[in-house]
């Protein structure tokens, strides 16, 4: 009989754990939460202190069943829930249910599932820490309150289904104010000057930089003619030249935030793929001989910070691989960043000797490529700096002056083995330029002058709204995935090219809200509350004070919007064409799974169809059909004959009306990292990429 029972959240986890701690242990899974707040009601008694009525959570009694039976025969139970405010509640919930005294020796914290980790753990079992779990009651509470109040409100003054919460519909907000942003925007003329340069053999570029000693802003053609007009001939003297030294520093270890941000940049992966990636690693893959093992650290974290054990692992297997040079100076140290809770480290790889090359064998395509990045981070962030070459020339000509900036690699420090991305697409490139010195000639060729206009903001891509999300400080590092799966659920906003656009339902909803409720789902308020729920877990207020100050007001708010709110009719858009069953106008609907067709007659006609896009190519296979836009389970959009099943033509690459001109068979578009390269599925043509 087992001695000792422990409880975490997975049973995967459960697995790796209980191969380390040996037969004295049992370890079980509550599969997450065992308790919660009602679905069916409130569940918070408003006029007694906010006090929440928890049930057993439907379908978790077997759960709950076999938990009890295995906690009667241990002499002691230890409760090994995640290592956050979330983990904290789950184990005191588990303690409730099962008898667990919370203020005994029963709660176990770890930062990574290795067995070093597991057994000092069990060295220094604690109690719960209740301020974690009334930081995390008051989040729900909160949440609670806002959901259960405003969604029944947008039910009735719009249509069922939809929702609202503290957290999501800031999003939402961000996102809309970034579409006004867009569409007030002027655009603004503006000019630019590039020439290329010829000094002996080399060839070099540099652009108009000022006139007569002073800026100029090149805002229309005329201003531009008239100043290559006081340019005599193409002879240029090189008045200054500047070569310094810069050290460029690597990126920190990922936090949640930045790792979500950067899998979404280089890996095109949705930050909630990203997390259930991280989470199958961090609790554990089957690795050849050593069985089960955590590849990675806790993927839920606002910090930087390493453990000295981890760093001085690090150092030494990048003194072995790369030489003392590549090595991080010593007095390095992290800087810990605003509004961070800092509970535990960095997201980087449990052992810095697994390398991904030798988890190749065991990780799937994608489970590798997430896990890879994180180990380059990680050893990226312990290397010595880069070393830059900079150089900038000043070329002038009748007091015309073009400047010429020029960089080369001159130690590659942890660019070695990674350079974090960029939201950008022009990434920092070496430029070469030739040994210049004042009083050197060089000689202007074609002098190139270009228009060019202001461009407005950027959409939000994913990663730039969890990026944003966090400079803010709204929500936290478990709650930045969900948030935004929840507003592309319920059809406020939806991706267009990976980038967010707000839905005619998102505006009408977040004008709703925002009309009535303007200060609860302000961004200030809103990071106002996630410092509160910081405060709590430090001990500093108590939870129920929090709840109390923010339903004072919002109660007042809730009553006035339930007496004025207006009913919002939202038409169903015309398709533009008839049902085939019964002849009514066909109308688009709003769908789980996105847009799709139904007829106008509904209920007595229950026809449905999705949205065809035609790309006006004929099917290549069967030449009788025509190619459509389809989108796969995973939402991967791919290319069909709309013949299918009859023909079962599909291809990933969109093909194009034309033929290969050397073979005679089709031409498809394929995606590169950067463009697009029209070539043919059949023989070696290619055409030059497209950017």
């Amino acid at each position: 009989m087992s001695e000792f029972l422990v409880i975490v959240e997975s049973p995967a986890k459960a697995k790796t754990i209980e191969k380390y701690l040996g037969k004295k242990y049992k370890v079980k899974a509550s599969m997450g939460h065992v308790r919660d707040l009602p679905r069916s009601q409130m569940g918070v008694d408003v006029e007694n202190e906010f006090n929440p009525k928890y049930i057993t959570i439907r379908g978790k009694g077997p759960v709950l069943k076999e938990l009890k039976t295995a906690a009667k025969k241990a002499k002691k139970i230890y409760l090994a829930a995640d290592p956050d405010r979330e983990g904290e509640a789950i184990a005191w919930h588990l303690a409730h249910t099962l008898d667990v005294d919370t203020a005994s020796d029963c709660r176990v914290v770890f930062n990574e599932i290795t067995k070093d980790a597991i057994k000092e753990s069990f060295k220094h079992p604690r109690p719960i820490n209740m301020n974690l779990v009334d930081a995390q009651q008051a989040r729900r509470i909160l949440d609670r309150l806002v959901g259960y109040n405003i969604s029944p409100l947008l039910w009735k003054k719009v249509k069922k289904g939809l929702s609202a919460g503290r957290v999501q519909s800031v999003a939402v907000r961000l996102i809309l104010d970034r579409e006004k942003e867009i569409k007030d925007f002027i655009p603004e003329e503006y000019w630019t000057i590039k020439t290329e340069f010829e000094k002996g053999k080399d060839l070099f570029e540099a652009s108009f930089f000022s006139l007569a000693g002073e800026k100029v802003k090149l805002t229309n053609e005329k201003q531009v003619n008239e100043i290559l007009s006081k340019i005599k001939g193409n002879e240029f003297a090189v008045t200054n030249v500047t070569k310094k030294e810069r050290k460029r520093n690597p990126a920190v270890p990922f936090t949640t935030s930045s790792l979500q941000q950067e899998a979404a940049r280089k890996l095109n992966f949705r930050a909630k793929k990203t997390m259930m990636l991280a989470q199958q690693l961090y609790e554990g893959i089957e690795i050849g001989k050593e069985g089960t093992t955590g590849l990675i650290t806790y993927m839920r974290t606002d910090s930087t910070r390493i453990s000295d054990i981890a760093k001085e692992e690090a150092r030494e297997y990048i003194t072995s691989q790369f030489g003392k040079d590549y090595t991080a100076p010593d007095e390095r140290k992290e800087k810990k960043q605003t509004n961070a809770q800092d509970a535990h480290e960095a997201v980087r790889p449990t052992s810095v000797l697994r390398h991904p090359a030798s988890m190749k064998e065991y990780l799937s395509r994608d489970q590798l490529r997430l896990y890879k990045l994180i180990w380059e981070r990680f050893v990226a962030s312990q290397m010595a700096p880069a070393i830059m070459d900079t150089m900038s020339v000043d070329l002038e000509n009748s007091g015309v002056l073009f400047r010429a900036n020029g960089s080369k690699i001159k130690f590659h420090g942890f660019m070695k083995v990674y350079v974090e991305g960029t939201d950008d697409t022009e990434e920092e490139k070496e430029n070469f330029l030739p040994e210049l010195v004042e009083g050197d000639k060089a000689f202007s060729k074609d002098i190139d002058k270009k228009q060019h206009f202001t461009q407005p903001p950027p959409r939000y891509t994913e990663a730039r709204l969890v990026r944003t999300l966090e400079e803010l400080g709204i929500g936290r590092p478990s709650t930045f995935a969900p948030t935004l799966d929840t507003i592309q659920k319920r059809g406020y906003v939806a991706l267009d090219n990976k980038r967010f656009i707000p839905t005619e339902l998102g505006e009408i909803v977040l004008e709703m809200i925002l009309e009535f409720f303007p200060e609860f789902f302000d961004v200030d308020f809103t990071a106002k509350m996630e410092r509160e729920l910081d405060d709590i877990e430090d001990g500093k207020i108590a939870w129920v004070s929090v709840i109390d100050d923010f339903y004072k007001d919002f109660e007042g708010n809730l009553e006035k919007a339930e007496a004025e709110m207006e009913k919002v009719e939202i038409k169903d858009e015309p398709a533009g064409e008839d049902c085939e069953n019964c002849g009514s106008p066909m109308v688009f609907k709003m769908g789980r799974y996105g847009k799709f067709m139904a007829c106008s007659n509904f209920p007595d006609c229950r026809n449905t169809k999705a949205i065809v896009k035609e790309i006006g190519v004929k099917c290549p296979n069967c030449h009788e059909g025509n190619i459509i836009e389809r989108k796969s389970k995973k939402k991967r959009i791919f290319y069909g004959c709309d013949r299918y099943p009859e023909c079962e033509f599909i291809s990933w690459d969109k093909p194009l009306p034309r033929k290969c001109p050397k073979c005679d068979n089709f031409l498809v578009e394929k995606k590169l990292k950067k463009g697009i390269q029209v070539q043919c599925v059949e023989c070696d043509y290619k055409e030059a990429a497209q950017s």
